[in-house]
């Protein structure tokens, strides 16, 4: 997510012409932002407890009652991170079956664009393996369950396509079970990421992995 929105305010001059800091108030949609943003660097924190929207609210300097103002509960702050995730992946996702031929190579560049997606966003995948979201509102589980079966269904589909091509007497058992698998790989992957404080990357022996797997 893009910091750019947070900038630091110009001081003003007070009566005695010394310079007073002074908080400029953010644009519509700006402190939605800035909140999403706060959350998100918080769960990169390893070994991060449940965050509270007292501690939140600490971070940014705010009331609790302003984080408020801009969503009914914690589980709406969530559901916007969520958003953020199925948003990002799946544009790429869409770019990536547009451009490329469908079959394995197609499926392993999906699966290395949501490790590399999870590299870059640690506080992500605490979301997406549903650590960060253990106490919280169960839907929020169910969306990112969601978002993994239509990742699974989207491997099939190139699986499959591939599979025709080589005339396999069972094309679609064949891409179930590999979709199955890869989509099992990378969970553990980014479980693997959130759980080691993300000390062991996603990617780690990425090429390999994926030539015994296609």
């Amino acid at each position: 997510m893009s910091d750019s929105l947070l900038r630091t305010p110009d001081p003003i001059p007070d009566v005695d012409g010394a310079a007073v800091p002074v908080r400029k108030r953010p644009k519509p949609g700006e402190r939605r932002v800035q909140i999403l943003q706060a959350l998100a660097t918080m769960l990169e924190q390893p070994g991060a407890e449940r965050i509270t929207t007292a501690a939140l609210a600490a971070r940014l300097e705010v009331s609790e009652a302003a984080l408020y103002r801009h969503f009914a509960s914690k589980a709406q702050m969530f559901e916007g991170l969520i958003e953020f995730i199925e948003q990002s992946v799946f544009t790429l996702v869409n770019q990536i079956t547009e451009r490329d031929s469908t079959g394995s190579v197609q499926a392993a560049k999906l699966v290395a664009m949501l490790l590399q997606f999870a590299e870059k966003n640690p506080g992500m995948t605490r979301v997406m393996v549903g650590d960060a979201l253990v106490f919280e509102n169960e839907r929020l589980q169910q969306r990112m369950n969601q978002f993994f079966d239509k990742i699974e269904a989207t491997l099939k589909q190139s699986l499959r396509a591939g599979a025709d091509a080589d005339a396999s007497a069972t094309p679609s058992a064949d891409a179930q079970v590999k979709a199955s698998m890869l989509t099992s790989f990378v969970v553990g992957r980014l479980q693997r990421f959130a759980r080691s404080g993300f000390r062991r990357l996603p990617s780690e022996h990425l090429d390999a992995s994926l030539a015994h797997m296609l």
